[in-house]
């Protein structure tokens, strides 16, 4: 029964500390805008993003407590072992219906993301997402989610019943190598959700390539993302590993940004290649999938921990779902507060770059529209920030892009 306490506990505790990041983004709308963000809002404007960011932080408030509620019902009346006991005595079958059961579990957020989609979204300017796109986005997501979990659980049955004790290190490594195979995949990913076409000739063109050639990079392709189909917020990113490049840029940020604004948020992503930022992402995953295989391999050790639950014996998607969401997210802020230190870090580096390159102003530019358009917190809490932001704040790059010794 400790052991039944104990995830639980753990689980609200994740709950409750949720709701305060969520807590702490609202009461921002309480902090004094920095001078050299003054502008990215009117007065109206500004009016509008807080009721914006008060309706999404309400709605994440409400969509993590349902999700709560739901897994804690689950594991209260011992429902996974009940469900995994409908099918066959096989472990791996056992884990499949554990997993397929925390997957259906899931979908209790559909009505909070078509909420925030259809009504949020559309209320302020940003949705463009059908009713149909919707359902097939989410269709797309619950199939591509489930096999993401199979696969992991796949893999640590594999793994813990070939290498036992040798689990922590084997894990992390395979662990490391799937999520790298992920990223890999992501190009392939986009294009379940996405359309793409090439980028027209021209000025932009021109000097993205002059760009990456000019640091060593080859383009392989620049292509426009149908981004506007759901949303009118911009982005943009590269793919590929290596030297060879694919710039893919969303048509809402072609429209919305000078192309000498979308050269300066790409030279900013050429100073993340030559820092080997990625190389030092990868570094950190490693060492976050290595904390994952110690946790595989402490859990998998506790028989009394699944027996709390209803087993009769070791089920490894139980124990994936204990990891997730109990073990590894209590430590989660943890790590996230050291990672996203080095993160932000890396960000005035990459900053550093686009100045460099004779971008800064440009850049500030581009910043100061992708916030507008995002409506993003001029002047977010501190203490969230150091939580959970992997960049700086706006006003933190600004005074860094002019003043280099202020991020010093």
């Amino acid at each position: 029964m400790i052991w039944k306490i104990a995830v639980i506990a753990a689980v609200a505790i994740v709950w409750l500390y949720e709701l305060y990041l969520s807590l702490l983004s609202l009461r921002s709308k309480n902090n004094a805008i920095p001078p050299c963000v003054a502008d990215v809002y009117d007065e109206e404007t500004h009016r509008i993003r807080l009721l914006y960011h008060r309706e999404k932080n309400r709605l994440s408030m409400l969509r993590a407590t349902a999700s709560f509620a739901v897994e804690i019902v689950l594991l209260a009346c011992n429902a996974y072992a009940a469900f995994a006991g409908l099918f066959s005595e096989n472990q791996w079958v056992q884990m499949f219906a554990v997993l397929l059961l925390s997957a259906v579990a899931s979908l209790v957020t559909i009505p909070f993301q078509y909420y925030d989609t259809m009504r949020i979204e559309q209320a302020f300017g940003f949705n463009r997402t059908t009713v149909k796109t919707f359902v097939f986005d989410r269709i797309k997501e619950f199939i591509l989610q489930f096999a993401l979990m199979i696969g992991l659980g796949s893999m640590l049955f594999g793994l813990h019943r070939s290498f036992g004790d040798w689990l922590i290190l084997v894990f992390a490594a395979f662990a490391t190598l799937f999520m790298l195979f992920i990223t890999f995949l992501y190009p392939f990913f986009s294009r379940i959700f996405n359309k793409f076409k090439p980028l027209e000739d021209g000025e932009l063109r021109e000097k993205l390539t002059a760009l990456l050639e000019k640091n060593g990079y080859r383009v392989r392709a620049i292509n426009v993302m149908d981004a506007s189909r759901r949303s009118t917020k911009a982005n943009a990113y590269f793919a590929g590993f290596g030297k060879m490049k694919t710039i893919v840029l969303y048509d809402t940020l072609v429209e919305s940004m000078t192309p000498d604004e979308i050269v300066a948020v790409f030279a900013h992503e050429l100073g993340h290649g030559l820092h080997k930022d990625t190389l030092k992402n990868q570094l950190l995953t490693f060492f976050e999938m290595l904390i994952l295989g110690f946790l595989a391999w402490g859990t998998l050790k506790i028989l009394p921990l699944f027996t709390a639950f209803g087993f009769q014996d070791i089920n490894y998607g139980f124990a994936l779902i204990v990891i997730m969401s109990a073990e590894f997210a209590l430590l989660a802020p943890l790590f996230g507060l050291l990672a996203n230190w080095f993160s932000r870090r890396a960000e005035y580096r990459a900053d550093a770059h686009a100045v460099k390159e004779g971008y800064g102003e440009a850049l500030i530019s581009a910043l100061k529209k992708l916030a507008r358009q995002n409506y993003s917190d001029p002047a977010p809490s501190p203490v969230l920030v150091a939580l959970t932001y992997s960049h700086p704040t706006l006003a933190q790059r600004i005074d860094a892009i002019r003043v280099p010794e202020a991020r010093k």
